[in-house]
């Protein structure tokens, strides 16, 4: 067999198997809607017409280009093609091939924990999915640096599939405009340009102004316009008449011509153009065209694939405007089978291994098959540095402390810490971390002010760096926080990255944080400084509803510290789940109120203080309680959490004057508190992980009294305490936005000074 012959006879497997992944990708759909029993009622779902326009480009990618170093994120409505391919290659056992979308089958989008098939990146997060492999990209880049220097970090292109639509997001262009994008050669973006949104077709796609905007941002812009058919075609008498009214053609104009008949076609195409008239009436019913532009990709900068194609493609329901959703109807379906010749008696029938197809899907498993990675298990951090702060201090710098104490005490889990921040390190009290560790950057960089005597803050940028500065958008903070805290599943060697931001855009932040965490990364959030407690920044800086977010947030728990040595526990604690198939995310609000040290009592015994530890990471322990010689114990447990106790101490003292003596309970994280609660009403197997031993040692039953809770946040965060012993409560806390003044004029403004706490006390008593 020629060269020549080889070629074709590969190019026409390759269409068999496209034939076949566009068959199997809808009948996923069809079965999970048509076939699968469905009691309920409720429509399943699924996207045939969004899945048919990838067909081409997922099969030309993996059975033709894709290497096993490469990772793809694949646009959640296809996520029947990405299955398709896998059930072709080996990957996906046939049973699963009825599930789609069912309990314990098939996720809707894909997804890297809970397929069954191999994923790279979770989708299904508009924007994030899409922008998840630029930061998978730095993630690796970072581990190549520095630990894995051996080969594990060869290089592998980082591509994202996604639609059109997807560009409307705001965090594909945080992702793009950052500076160290331009850098990233391995990324490739291929965008699914098929004109159409969810309920419409999108009335201007302005390419030439996104190929503008992704050239001007130092991206390699390739576009996949026209195939082969219409490049001959422009070629003959009347070619470039043609190029120019497609070219200038409204894309619903574009699409409505898709649905015409040839016959009708060749009426509107020409629009009075006698030339096009002419072409037109020459052209073949059947011709189509495909065209590839992997191999024009240039990995020194990032790479963007404009591949204009035709929503649904290949299926009945092919560019009409409202086919996001629509489904096949049997008929249709049938239609289908007789189109592809297949057989929908046997829905799932792979090639004959000994066709040509059949072969070139043996060779594509082969040469993508990836082995495990060497799982490292993450090295041990220690859990108390032994000091005991007694000076005035803040829990925003206490983490900068703790930080350079890991570097002289346990350098080794030191090496695995890498620090992001959004432009705000030197106001984060991170400075003399970087001073210490350096900043991350792909190549070495000159520090021009390292001989500047006045200079505090030193920017050392090279490849071996620990901090990586990113620019002021906080969805590509949280979006690298994803990708570094899943290194260690990706590719076996662990990390503890912390990313830390003003409390105020945890907020903005949360939902691509967590979005990450559901695809399985690992990483501490800090948020600070936080709250009203922030006094002279205004109500724009003054975070509010933050505290609750360890009580809501599924794989994460919550930390708000009050002291300098609550911090430290707090964050050995979260960076020692880190990195782990039973791990977890953490997120620590701090602030920048100066408190006393002395006021946390921190118990000289070192099993006593071993004791306090163990409580604070549960999530509370008694701060102060009654007076022994109060005669009927204590009237009233005050809990408060973070940069409040002072206030509550102070209440305490003034309760106990009246002869109202008072318990104080310092509460670190509510979330694993309303754990435990649930854990000891007997909830269990939601992932819960509460320790009930912590209630009875904060909140014994014994010392029960009416219970004042209070916060610098929303009142509703501490109100469920009120549940553990069943006592009349009173929540205080941060219910309306902040304005600007003192602190103390904003406790009483907000009703979370002494003063405040000692009526609400005193409006409890009997």
């Amino acid at each position: 067999m020629t060269e020549l012959q080889r070629k074709a006879t590969s190019l026409d497997a390759l269409a068999e198997i496209e034939r076949q992944v566009l068959w199997l990708s809808t009948a996923i759909v069809h079965h999970a809607n048509r076939v699968r029993p469905n009691p309920g009622g409720l429509k399943v779902g699924g996207h045939q017409a969004s899945s048919a326009s990838m067909v081409s480009i997922m099969t030309s990618l993996w059975f033709r280009h894709l290497r096993p170093d490469d990772r793809v994120s694949v646009k959640p409505h296809a996520s029947p093609v990405l299955h398709a391919i896998n059930y072709l290659l080996g990957e996906l056992d046939e049973s699963y091939l009825p599930t789609l979308r069912a309990f314990g089958g098939l996720q809707s989008y894909p997804s890297r924990v809970k397929d069954p098939d191999p994923v790279d990146y979770s989708t299904g997060s508009v924007g994030i999915g899409a922008t998840a492999p630029v930061w998978g990209a730095v993630a690796r880049r970072y581990l190549s640096n520095r630990f894995t220097a051996d080969g594990t970090g060869a290089p592998g292109r980082q591509y994202s599939l996604l639609g059109d639509a997807e560009l409307d997001e705001g965090a594909v262009w945080e992702a793009i405009v950052d500076p160290g994008v331009a850098e990233l050669g391995e990324v490739v973006w291929v965008v699914d340009v098929n004109r159409q949104s969810l309920d419409r077709v999108v009335p201007l796609i302005a390419a030439d102004r996104l190929r503008g905007m992704f050239s001007a941002a130092g991206w390699q812009v390739i576009t996949l316009k026209y195939g082969r058919l219409l490049e001959e075609l422009f070629t003959r008498p009347g070619g470039e008449a043609l190029r120019h009214r497609i070219d200038a053609m409204p894309n619903p104009e574009y699409q409505r011509l898709l649905r015409c008949h040839p016959d009708e076609l060749r009426q509107r195409l020409p629009g009075g153009d006698e030339s096009l008239a002419r072409l037109a009436g020459d052209l073949d019913d059947t011709q189509l065209a495909r065209d590839e532009a992997y191999g024009a990709i240039d990995d020194s900068r990032p790479t963007i694939i404009l591949a204009y194609t035709i929503k649904g493609y290949g299926l009945a329901v092919e560019g009409h405007p409202q086919n996001h959703s629509a489904l096949l109807t049997e008929a249709q379906l049938g239609e289908l089978a007789a189109q592809l010749g297949t057989d929908p008696g046997e829905p799932w029938r792979r090639p004959a291994p000994d066709s040509a197809a059949g072969e070139l899907c043996a060779q594509t498993a082969g040469r993508l098959r990836r082995p495990a990675p060497p799982g490292q298990a993450p090295p041990a951090v220690p859990q108390d540095f032994g000091r005991t702060p007694t000076a005035v201090a803040t829990t925003q710098a206490a983490l900068g402390r703790a930080l350079l104490d890991l570097t002289r005490e346990a350098p080794g889990a030191a090496a695995r810490v890498v620090t992001v921040s959004p432009d705000v390190s030197s106001s984060t009290n991170l400075g003399g971390w970087v001073n210490k560790v350096g900043v991350w950057s792909a190549a070495e960089r000159t520090d021009w002010f390292a001989d500047d005597a006045e200079t505090i803050l030193h920017w050392r940028e090279k490849p071996t760096g620990q901090h990586i500065e990113l620019g002021i958008a906080e969805t590509n903070l949280v979006g690298l926080l994803g990708e570094l805290g899943a290194t260690w599943s990706r590719w076996g060697q662990p990390l503890f990255p912390v990313g830390v931001l003003y409390d105020p855009f945890v907020e903005r932040a949360l939902e691509p944080w967590s979005f990450g965490i559901y695809a399985g990364g690992q990483s501490i959030l800090v948020g600070t400084p936080s709250g009203v407690t922030l006094a002279p920044e205004g109500g724009a800086h003054q975070s509010i509803t933050t505290p609750s977010i360890g009580i809501e947030q599924p794989g994460c728990v919550t930390y708000e510290p009050a002291f300098a040595v609550d911090t430290e526990w707090c964050l050995l604690a979260s960076l020692a789940r880190l990195g782990r198939p039973d791990g977890s995310s953490a997120y620590l609000r701090l602030s920048t109120r100066p408190v006393s040290q002395k006021l946390a009592a921190i118990p000289a015994d070192p099993a006593a203080r071993e004791r306090r530890r163990r409580q604070v990471v549960a999530g509370a322990y008694p701060l102060r309680r009654a007076a022994p010689g109060a005669a009927a114990g204590p009237a009233v447990t005050i809990a408060v959490m973070g940069a409040l106790v002072p206030e509550a101490l102070a209440a305490a003292d003034r309760l106990s004057e009246i002869g109202m003596p008072a318990d104080v309970v310092c509460v670190t994280s509510p979330g694993l508190l309303f754990r435990a609660l649930r854990a000891r009403q007997g909830v269990h197997g939601q992932g819960l992980g509460g320790e009930p031993w912590i209630l009875e040692q904060a909140f014994p039953a014994a010392r029960a009294t009416p219970l004042v809770t209070v916060l610098d946040g929303h009142p509703h965060t501490l109100s469920f305490l009120a549940t553990v012993n069943r006592v009349p409560h009173a929540a205080l806390g941060v219910a309306q936005f902040g304005q600007s003044g003192a602190i103390e004029d904003l406790y009483r403004y907000n009703g979370i000074d002494t003063d405040s706490i000692i009526r609400a006390a005193l409006d409890l008593a009997p």
